[in-house]
Parts: structure tokens; sequence; C-alpha cells
């Protein structure tokens, strides 16, 4: 966008729009591999972008995102159930309790290895439906020295719908619960659920920390907002921004999804554009020359700067305050460029149709977070997903359960679970799992292997087929 200052000028100057001043400033043109049309009406939140767009200007994808999802105008997930089969997308935790277990186990057992410090805390960052923190508060009362060490469990959560699922999984009483000041709806901000101190945060800057933290992020970097760039001739960065379809513009699929899976042709209310030369953001995110060197003419790269901003929090907060961290997501450990996408009812979809109807993520790039990390803590892995859910024992824990019941469906459907969450053609691979120690650590955490030379702190980058 523009500044403010020269939009007003703009507009006491000229008798011209300032969405028309922002576009020949900006001297965007149209990104031929991506249009659509806007033949289905907007919802509020789509007329809502739009207007912004129409004043200002294309505005970045990073911006769109943040608005499609956390919009208080019908962002996405301000919409409560969109988690499970009856919701857009299923996460590990709701696949099965064996997730939840397993991840308690991996905390107890370096709890045990770091000393077994006396006062512990859970910190879930995105905690959707409170499944996963459930499961692990579950599993961990099987272990009751360690559990007596757990003094809160921070839940950072913007959603006022998500919260209340939070609190009613983990058992929190509305009698015992203080709600947020001035909240439209009865929002949790504290309460105690099953004889544990339960807080609610916005951010991650609002978690006080008093004790060793044990932070868990489970599909939370996905979610958060990544700008687009595009190198171009003469080591020129483009950043691709999103404006207004023109009307009878001809509908086309999106670039390249995750998967085999290929979405439907579909229409849209907007579409991707490209600055002709360098944008303020591209100068700022594509500065550093270690990774601009790796690429070339046509390729694109997707940033995430409040992924970065989180994960030196989070590894700053662990190393300070001697904790552990887990950071679990579908990704690679690589920059990638093409795998921002819309996901409505199990399926790919249009990001750029009915913003607010649909989930909106790109892949993780651990080596980027990594990279962030690399002087405030240490980063082990990614690993696969299943690779760490078949070391931590969940073999032996789904045989548990399947002679717990000798009801034939309930074991198939076990057994269907475990297949799910292990198989490398379902989530046992896309899946990564990273662990955070802090900086000072002499601990290897389980089943991570230790990096070699080259592959500390080493930027990969996939290049991307034009």
């Amino acid at each position: 966008m523009i500044p403010r200052v020269l939009a007003a000028r703009s507009s006491r100057c000229f008798r011209e729009p300032v969405g028309r001043m922002a576009r020949r400033l900006y001297g965007t043109k149209p990104d031929l591999s991506v249009g659509s049309s806007p033949d289905t009406d907007l919802t509020r939140l789509g007329q809502h972008i739009r207007d912004i767009i129409v004043a200002t200007g294309p505005i970045s994808v990073s911006k769109y995102m943040q608005l499609a999802l956390t919009s208080p105008i019908g962002g996405y997930y301000t919409r409560g159930q969109v988690f499970g089969s009856s919701g857009d997308f299923i996460t590990s935790p709701e696949i099965s309790q064996m997730y939840g277990e397993l991840l308690a186990i991996w905390f107890v057992l370096h709890w045990e290895q770091t000393g077994r410090p006396s006062r512990t805390s859970f910190v879930e960052l995105g905690p959707g439906r409170g499944t996963l923190m459930s499961d692990m508060l579950r599993a961990s009362r099987k272990f009751p020295e360690f559990f007596a060490t757990i003094q809160t469990v921070h839940m950072v959560e913007r959603s006022p719908e998500l919260r209340k699922v939070q609190h009613d999984v983990l058992g929190c009483e509305w009698e015992k619960t203080e709600r947020v000041e001035d909240a439209p709806v009865d929002t949790p901000k504290r309460s105690v659920g099953r004889g544990l101190r339960v807080e609610w945060h916005d951010s991650v800057e609002q978690v006080q920390m008093d004790s060793a933290p044990f932070v868990v992020a489970h599909e939370f970097f996905d979610a958060l907002p990544v700008h687009k760039f595009e190198r171009g001739a003469k080591d020129a960065w483009h950043e691709i921004l999103i404006d207004v379809a023109e009307p009878k513009a001809p509908t086309v699929l999106t670039p390249k999804y995750m998967g085999s899976l290929q979405p439907a042709p579909t229409t849209a209310q907007f579409k991707y554009v490209r600055t002709r030369s360098n944008s303020a953001s591209a100068a700022m995110l594509m500065r550093d020359p270690r990774v601009v060197a790796q690429f070339e003419q046509g390729d694109k790269v997707e940033v995430a700067p409040e992924g970065a901003r989180i994960m030196a929090w989070l590894a700053e907060l662990i190393s300070e305050h001697g904790g552990l961290g887990l950071v679990i997501d579908y990704g690679q450990d690589w920059t990638q460029g093409d795998t921002f996408r819309g996901i409505r009812k199990h399926k790919f979809a249009d990001p750029l149709s009915c913003p607010g109807s649909m989930d909106l993520t790109a892949d993780v790039d651990f080596s980027y977070l990594r990279f962030v990390a690399r002087d405030l803590a240490q980063c082990h892995g990614p690993i696969e997903q299943g690779t760490f859910l078949h070391a931590l024992g969940i073999q032996a824990r789904l045989q548990q359960l399947l002679n717990s019941t000798k009801d034939r469906k309930v074991q198939q459907d076990l057994v269907d679970c475990y297949k799910r969450l292990t198989d490398p053609q379902s989530m046992g691979r896309v899946y990564k799992v990273m662990a955070v120690l802090p900086k000072s650590s002499t601990c290897m955490p389980v089943p991570f292997a230790p990096p070699t030379k080259d592959e500390l702190n080493k930027i990969k980058v996939e290049k991307i087929v034009k």
C-alpha cells in the first residue's frame, strides 16, 4: 500500500481515485498464470476486502490471509466449528487419542532428561478444539510426579468461538471462569479445568511464564500469513499481490497444489498481480544474499515474517526458562514458492474465492524457522511424523487399545487411524516434527539424530518449475 501521507496528498492534488493512483505507483500487471471471474456474489468479508483494494490498491497475500482467517467481519476462524469430519479439515489429534498421548510421553521423557524441573507449564499455539491438550493432560496424569509440576495451561487462541469449545473440552467450569471484558460474546480469559489453571491469550506476547514452558505448535505455522515473491530480470524481486478481478475475466486453475489433488475450476472475486519493480516488502524480506543467490529468474518464494517473529519468541522463551518445544506441521526443510491454497470440505479450493469460507494455508519452511532460531535455541529435525510416532511406541499403544475391545469395527477403526497418522502416503511423510531445546542443553532429544556439519543452518531451496 502507498503511505498514508502520500495517499492523502494524491487525493487532493489529482481528481483520480486513490486506488488507481496506487496501481500506477505500484505499476502492477496481471499474473497471467492465474485469473478468475467474479461471477459469484461477494460475502460480507469479501466486500470488505474489495473495498480496501478499491480504496488503497492491491494488497499483499499476507494481508489477504490475515483478513480471510481472523477478521471479525466473518473471518474463517471466527466461525468455531471448522475442525473434524463436519468441518473443512481433520487434524492428527482429531484422528486418534494416541497422538496426544504420545506427545505427552515425549514431554515426560525429556522432563526426566532435563533434571525434572519442579515447576512446568504447557503452552499450545493454535489449540483448535482443545483435543490435543485434553489428550496430553489425560496421559500426563498417568505420571503423578510430572503432573504435579504443571502450574498453568496456556492456550494462545484469538477466536472467541474456539475458546468456548476449548473451555468445555478441557472440563472448565463457567462458574469459575473469568470472561474477557467488553467482548460481544462469552469469551473465556482464565478458568480452572479438572484441577488445573487454564489461561487464554490473543497473542504469544501475552504469555507470562514463571516455570519451564513445554510448548506445542501443531498445525499453527501453516496458517500464518505469507508474502509471495517472484524473481525477475536483473535481480529484481516482484511481490505478488491480490487485486479485484475484472468482470468477464477467464476462469483458470490456480498454481500448483500440494499432493496430487487438483481443485475443480471455480469462480473467484480476486486475482493475482505482480509489481513491475521491487516493492518495499521485497526489498526488506529478500535482501539476504545467501537466499537470493540460490534463486533464478521466474522462481517464486513464500516468506512468513509472522512465523519468523513467533519462532524467535518461542526459542527465546524456551532458552530463558529451560523448557521444551515441538513444532509439528506439513511442509519441507527448504524454501518453496507455490503452496498457498484453500481447503474447504476436505478438498483443495481456490484461495481467492469466497474469503472467510475456507481455511487458507501454505507449507511451512522448517529451514527458515531453524535459521531464525539459530542464535536463540537448539532446533533438531525436522523428521517425518511417521518416524517420530513409531519411535515413541505408537504400535505398542495401538496393540493395547486393540486388546481392550473385542468389537471388530472399533478395532478396524483403530488400525485405520494408525495408518492414517503414520503411512508415508497419508500423513506420515508430509507432516514433519521439529524439537526445540534451550541453547545450553546437552540433551539429544528422542528420536532425533545429531545433524551433520553440512546440515547445520543450511538453507535448502526447491527450484520451482516455471
